[in-house]
């Protein structure tokens, strides 16, 4: 469905050389957003991680309510970065974790407490995803909440790999990406499995293929 919507209003399949994201911005209601907006007006001075392409949008609104925005494109870096080190002898790919996480995640000490991680834990190699997931919960203060969405089928037009705008709204938008192929579909019970050392995992129902969760250190 997302898929087919920009290939109508854009004109066709985006480029798999395209850097960053492109085309028109779809908007989408997301209760999770609306509920971590909340606390991101009531709280200044937040130390927030934004994952995806970087979205002068998300910066200029984060920045104008007194938070720090520390940017990071986990999913084209993985893809990217040239972290694939050969094959195992079942043929199957070894990746340099610990560099991939260096790379991405080096936060010199720094804490944090809100990581918009959007969909990227979709489209990462196997890997990488409860490397990324462990190191967030080092990285995050008691408290510190975490913004993931997943989709929930596997299928092409409903899982493009897309950049999320905020706005001052309950909606975010949707703007297509690099063309990475999703990796998986997490349940819910696989996802509160990926996040069992987090204290607080909260649900939030949508319309269409993507599942929103709040995930709170």
């Amino acid at each position: 469905m997302i898929r087919s919507w920009f290939e109508k209003k854009h004109g066709g399949n985006p480029s798999s050389s395209a850097p960053g994201a492109t085309g028109p911005k779809v908007p989408r209601h997301s209760g999770a957003w609306a509920a971590l907006r909340k606390r991101l007006q009531a709280e200044p001075g937040l130390r927030v991680i934004d994952s995806g392409v970087t979205s002068p949008t998300n910066i200029n609104y984060l920045t104008s309510l007194g938070h720090s925005v520390f940017l990071t494109d986990l999913a084209t870096e993985a893809w990217n970065g040239g972290w694939q080190m050969g094959k195992d002898e079942d043929d199957k790919p070894i990746w340099n974790v610990e560099g991939y996480l260096k790379q991405t995640l080096d936060f010199t000490g720094r804490t944090f407490d809100v990581v918009l991680l959007w969909t990227a834990l979709d489209y990462l190699p196997e890997p990488f995803v409860p490397a990324v997931v462990s190191h967030l919960y080092s990285a995050m203060n008691p408290g510190g909440q975490v913004l993931a969405l997943f989709h929930t089928r596997k299928n092409p037009e409903e899982s493009a790999h897309c950049r999320f705008h905020i706005t001052a709204g309950d909606s975010v938008e949707m703007q297509m990406a690099q063309p990475f192929p999703i990796q998986r579909v997490f349940t819910n019970r696989s996802i509160q499995s990926l996040f069992d050392q987090w204290s607080g995992f909260r649900q939030f129902l949508a319309k269409d293929s993507i599942s929103e969760v709040l995930i709170t250190r």
